[in-house]
């Protein structure tokens, strides 16, 4: 396993929308677990998009057990093709991002949201949640979209914060 280098903005990859992975090879599986090791090795970090280390395939891992706070927790999570198909309510909270590392900001998402998404064996799975962990998802999901959080902050005058160490 690898821990690969992180791009950051004003990257232009970063604003590119990633493509779908039409078949989970070796060359797919090693890539997440790079990701994975990637991510363990950024303390706090919760989520990581392929996109986020240049590559260009529909792929994030979610571990929000690596938050200080408690709260709903589905371990670790690979998605392959995430898509969401419900969501409801809202919710506010300030996110930061590794692509975005000097900057926090207040965002407002979907407080619930049911996606699916391929495991890393290519099965389709289905996951209902809530709260940090449905954030998470989104904010990952956005990578795969070409948006990073700012994009996302009402007012960049207002919402963005810089980062405290």
């Amino acid at each position: 396993m690898k821990i690969l280098p992180i791009i950051t903005i004003p990257n232009p990859i970063l604003k590119q929308s990633s493509f779908h992975v039409q078949e989970i090879t070796k060359e797919t599986k090693d890539l997440i677990e790079n990701l994975k090791a990637t991510l363990h090795a950024h303390p706090r970090c919760v989520g990581i998009a392929a996109v986020q280390v240049g590559i260009l395939q529909r792929i994030i891992i979610v571990d929000v057990a690596q938050s200080l706070k408690e709260h709903r927790n589905n371990g670790l999570l690979v998605m392959i093709n995430p898509d969401i198909k419900y969501c409801s309510g809202e919710i506010s909270s300030r996110e930061g991002c590794l692509s975005v590392p000097n900057f926090v900001g207040n965002v407002v998402r979907k407080k619930k949201i049911e996606v699916e998404y391929l495991n890393i064996n290519g099965d389709k799975q289905e996951l209902k949640t809530s709260g940090f962990e449905a954030i998470v998802i989104q904010h990952e999901i956005d990578h795969l979209n070409g948006k990073v959080f700012l994009d996302r902050v009402i007012s960049l005058n207002t919402d963005v914060f810089r980062r405290e160490n």
